[in-house]
């Protein structure tokens, strides 16, 4: 089997023996609290009230934001045994500029900046989510069929939907352009608070299976012959979890955007801490994904005082990761 399409628990975790996992899971967790303190409570100067809420609802977001591409990647990767590939790679990221471009460009930029912002939020959920529900009960169905088409199926869609994006951007008007290039980058500024109710209550729902699935996801790891050996209910399982990662990933980018490496460098950097259980990958990875969040945000804000968007950085960083791996497992 190719190094890039083996499983996470099979791979060698080079910090875990510094520390146990659950130990690794305090330490993240109390750099999270501290970090989240620091961008809370640092550098106020009048209007102390107005300033925290402001910031707390960034922390709100950025929180929600790793929770959701931290959750949905190592899911995605437990299904489909590749620690490369995350549902934001697979062009989720790609529909959504789509779903962005076709309403700019059938009912103007005005139409959609005026829209409340609820209805924006359901609209691009339910769209992307029913992409992939479509996409993954096509695949899962008749024979012949498997999670490596849907992988091939999956980037070929992203192509398709970034090509029609791009002619209808060069059909529409300059400055209509001008105002859709604002939602090319993730912004965790620009979140309205009648947003994260909606996003909060989609995570809870969706993350009930994942508690009660979580002793055969960690079969899973072991390879499909052998989890379906051990009597898991593989099929099932493999859609749901594979519906529940497009349901979080459509909620983080309606939220704020496209970050589409950002799952890349959490999920590798949170197997690298855990022994491959899930009751440790998963919160590793949220935790990661909130440290890198919040301390890269205040990082640029208050010590290097630059006005570059994070999400440009992260997607930098993570791309170097992503084109790592693929290296790696050639040379393998």
């Amino acid at each position: 089997m190719s190094p890039l399409l083996s499983t996470p628990a099979r791979r060698v975790h080079r910090f875990e023996g510094l520390l146990t996992p659950r130990t690794w899971l305090w330490v993240l967790g109390a750099s999270s609290l501290v970090l989240i303190g620091l961008f809370l409570f640092y550098g106020i100067e009048g209007g102390f009230a107005y300033a925290v809420n402001r910031r707390l609802l960034s922390v709100i977001t950025m929180v929600l934001v790793a929770y959701a591409v931290g959750m949905s990647t190592v899911l995605f990767q437990t299904v489909t045994n590749n620690r490369i590939l995350t549902p934001s790679i697979m062009g989720f990221d790609a529909l959504y500029l789509l779903i962005q471009t076709a309403a700019v460009f059938l009912f103007s930029a005005g139409a959609l900046t005026s829209a409340p912002e609820p209805l924006k939020f359901v609209l691009n959920t339910v769209l992307m989510t029913g992409f992939a529900i479509v996409l993954y009960r096509w695949v899962f169905t008749g024979q012949g069929r498997s999670l490596h088409l849907l992988l091939l199926i999956g980037i070929v869609f992203g192509t398709l939907f970034r090509g029609i994006a791009s002619l209808l951007q060069r059909l529409m008007d300059p400055s209509e352009y001008i105002i859709l290039q604002d939602l090319f980058f993730a912004s965790f500024n620009r979140t309205k608070p009648d947003l994260l109710p909606f996003a909060l209550l989609a995570l809870v729902v969706v993350s009930i299976p994942v508690v009660l699935w979580r002793h055969q996801l960690d079969v899973m790891n072991l390879g499909r012959e052998v989890a379906i050996s051990l009597g898991v209910h593989y099929k099932l399982i493999s859609t749901g979890v594979l519906v529940i990662a497009a349901v979080m990933i459509s909620v983080s980018t309606a939220l704020v955007g496209p970050v589409t490496f950002f799952g890349v460098l959490v999920a590798n950097l949170a197997y690298q801490v855990s022994s491959g259980k899930h009751r440790y990958t998963l919160p590793a990875a949220v935790l990661i994904g909130v440290i890198a969040l919040i301390g890269g945000q205040f990082l640029l804000s208050h010590v290097l005082g630059l006005s570059t968007a994070l999400s440009i950085i992260i997607d930098f960083v993570g791309g170097i990761v992503f084109i790592a791996l693929l290296l790696r497992g050639r040379l393998r």
